[in-house]
């Protein structure tokens, strides 16, 4: 299989790409990454003699035509995906997250090329405690530009498929964690504080809860999918990982040894989300996948033994992204 992965710098992308060099290698794999913030090249440093890579925008109508025409199936991990960036400035989650779709459906479409399409959980919305998870029926209700613009990109992924006959699947998948994740990002920011001696930062009480999944585990389900998914079909992923941000925060300090209340606690996130969950049956049931970290203390466990061993990868970031949050006007409660 010839195979091109968009976001392949980035942290899902980034790890699907090592995932397959290492236990796939009848795929030859060609990644495409524009290299904005959250991409970085040096994620690949490890099989950069075993990939084609190639930076460029997924908006890029010709570049991508001409990629997709030299292979069998294209995975599509490229997008903007920070909630808080996106409250900030939505125009950059409207150009990559639908009209980089756009472009590659086209290609995709003109080429006859197998497209299976990577969004996530928060297109449903937000649940009550006392709501039922997520299954591939529940409605669109989006919070964010980020989530809005997914649910787009979703929908055009489904429109192609009835309408033109793109071979496409998709999948929605919970909030992942694990190695070569942006210090942005809520587990390995709170990760690196501690590492630094700096103590944790939660929003507000922390009682929104979250579906963790370790994206090894997300990527295997990505191409069960690929290989054996149903075209036209979503597919919801997750790992029954449901924990409030409250006692994430506290399992990290358990992991460094620290006093479970040695945390700040910090301005809330406008429209924030309260709850999402994802039933996960039907890929369990119809593909017989399984996760291999269904222990959540042993994946962040060997998150944290990543980051420990990785400084060199995500030190450059860490001043600039604490900037960053000062500046949208982060405050200690």
């Amino acid at each position: 299989m010839r195979l091109l992965v968009t976001g392949g710098a980035g942290f899902i992308g980034a790890n699907f790409v090592q995932q397959t060099v290492a236990t796939r290698p009848d795929v030859s794999v060609t990644v495409l990454d524009a290299l904005t913030y959250a991409g970085n090249r040096a994620s690949l440093d490890s099989v950069a003699d075993k990939i084609d890579f190639v930076h460029g925008d997924i908006a890029d109508l010709d570049l991508v035509d001409n990629l997709v025409s030299g292979v069998d199936a294209v995975v599509h991990f490229a997008a903007e995906s920070h909630n808080d960036n996106s409250l900030a400035e939505p125009w950059p989650f409207v150009q990559t997250n639908i009209v980089g779709t756009y472009s590659l459906l086209q290609a995709v479409r003109r080429h006859e090329v197998r497209y299976h399409h990577v969004s996530t959980d928060e297109v449903y919305g937000d649940l009550t405690e006392e709501d039922p998870a997520f299954t591939e029926n529940t409605a669109y209700n989006p919070s964010s530009p980020y989530s809005a613009t997914k649910a787009g990109s979703d929908l055009l992924v489904r429109a192609w498929t009835r309408s033109f006959g793109v071979k496409a699947t998709l999948s929605n998948c919970s909030n992942n964690y694990g190695p070569f994740q942006h210090v942005e990002k809520f587990i390995p920011r709170q990760i690196t504080n501690l590492i630094d001696g700096v103590r944790p930062r939660l929003y507000g009480a922390g009682h929104q809860i979250r579906d963790w999944i370790h994206v090894d585990d997300h990527n295997r389900a990505v191409f069960d999918i690929l290989e054996r998914g149903r075209i036209g079909q979503t597919y919801l992923i997750g790992a029954q990982g449901e924990l409030d941000n409250l006692t994430v925060v506290r399992l990290i300090l358990e992991a460094f040894g620290r006093p479970a209340d040695d945390f700040d606690h910090v301005t809330d996130r406008p429209g924030h989300d309260q709850r999402y969950a994802i039933d996960a049956s039907l890929l369990r049931e119809e593909l017989g996948w399984e996760p291999q970290y269904a222990d959540f203390r042993a994946g962040l466990a060997n998150t944290i033994a990543w980051y420990r061993d990785n400084e060199d990868w995500w030190r450059p970031k860490k001043a600039e992204t604490e900037l960053a949050y000062a500046t949208a006007g982060e405050k200690t409660l």
